[in-house]
C-alpha cells in the first residue's frame, strides 16, 4: 500500500508513514475541533507535491472556506485557485441525493485517474438528507467509491451528542464505509480548559497507533499532533524472540509452514503482539500444524 504525506504534522508517524493512497478517510469531531482545518491541510500538502486539489463543500460556501484558510496563514490558496490547480465544488444548498447520483458521476468521468486529493466537508448534510438508513448507506458508499476513482479522499463528519460517543446514526455508517477513521476529541476539563485529543479508530491495510494523542491548532501550521507515546513501535524484539522459539520447534511443524512463518515474522513488529503472550501464540501455531 503506497503512503502519501497527510500535511498534518505528527500524524504520519501514527499511520505508519501517512495516509493510504486512493483510500477514503473520515475525520469525526464536534464543532470547532478543527475538521475543516485538517481537510484544508490535506489539500494544501498535495498541492505542494504537485497534485491537484478538489474541495467539495456541502455546507459552507467557497468564500468562507478561503477566508478561513487565509486566516490560518495559507495566503497562497488564491494563487492555486487562479492557476486552476485547486477546484472548489460548492454543493451547499443542493438536494444531496440528486447531486450525488446525477452530478457526481459526470465530475468523476472528467477527473478519473487524476491522482488528485479530494476533501469533502462535511458529510453530515448527506446523512440528514434522508431518514432512511439504507439510503444513507447507499449515498455515502456511492460518494466515497466514486471519488476514490479520482484520487485520495478525506471527508469530515460532525459529531453530535455526548463527547466521544460515536454510536449515533450520523457516525456509524460513514465509519463503517471509510478505510480510515480519525476522531478529533475536544473536551472541557473541570477548570474550564480545553483538552484536545486525536485517536485513529481504524485504518485498513495499515498499522496505526491505538492510543489517544494531544493535538493543538496553531495559526500558520494548522493542526499539530503530539506523536509521542504511540503504540506504533518500530522495535522487532518480540518477533526476534518468536523466531528463536520457532527455530526450537522446527521439527514439530512441516517445512513449508516453517518457511512461511519465518517470512511472516520478518514483517512483524512489537505492536502486532500487544494482546497475546508469545508462548501462547507459538503454542497455538505449533498445535495447528503438528499433525500435518
Amino acid at each position: 500500500m503506497n503512503k502519501i504525506k497527510s500535511g498534518i504534522y505528527g500524524l504520519n508517524s501514527l499511520l505508519d508513514g501517512g495516509i493510504n493512497e486512493n483510500s477514503a478517510t473520515v475525520v469525526i469531531g464536534c464543532s470547532g475541533a478543527g475538521k475543516t482545518t485538517l481537510a484544508t491541510q490535506f489539500i494544501r500538502r498535495g498541492l505542494e507535491l504537485g497534485q491537484e486539489g478538489i474541495f467539495v463543500s456541502l455546507d459552507e460556501n467557497k468564500e468562507q472556506i478561503i477566508k478561513e484558510a487565509i486566516q490560518m496563514g495559507w495566503k497562497k490558496i488564491v494563487d492555486y485557485i487562479d492557476e486552476e490547480k485547486l477546484v472548489f465544488i460548492d454543493a451547499s444548498g443542493h438536494e444531496f441525493s440528486a447531486f450525488i447520483k446525477r452530478e457526481l458521476p459526470s465530475f468523476v468521468a472528467d477527473w478519473k485517474g487524476a491522482n488528485a486529493r479530494i476533501s469533502i466537508d462535511p458529510l453530515t448534510p448527506v446523512m440528514w438528507s434522508t431518514p432512511d438508513r439504507y439510503e444513507q448507506r447507499e449515498l455515502i458508499g456511492f460518494m466515497l467509491k466514486e471519488t476514490r476513482k479520482v484520487g485520495t479522499v478525506l471527508a469530515t463528519l460532525e459529531e453530535h451528542g455526548m463527547a466521544g460517543d460515536l454510536s449515533g446514526n450520523e457516525t456509524v455508517i460513514p465509519m463503517y464505509l471509510a478505510d480510515c477513521v480519525i476522531h478529533l476529541k475536544s473536551i472541557h476539563d473541570a477548570d474550564g480548559g480545553l483538552q484536545r485529543r486525536l485517536k485513529i479508530m481504524k485504518c485498513r491495510s495499515s498499522r496505526h497507533s491505538k492510543t489517544e494523542h494531544p493535538y493543538t491548532i496553531v495559526k500558520g501550521l494548522g493542526i499539530v499532533v503530539d506523536p509521542d507515546n504511540s503504540t506504533l513501535m518500530p522495535s522487532k524484539k518480540i518477533s526476534e524472540e518468536l523466531a528463536v522459539i520457532l527455530n526450537q520447534n522446527k521439527g514439530n511443524i512441516p517445512a513449508r509452514v516453517y518457511g512461511r512463518l519465518t517470512e511472516v515474522l520478518e514483517d512483524l513488529r512489537d505492536d502486532d503482539f500487544s494482546s497475546i503472550k508469545l508462548e501462547t501464540l507459538m503454542r497455538e501455531i505449533i498445535s495447528e500444524y503438528m499433525d500435518d
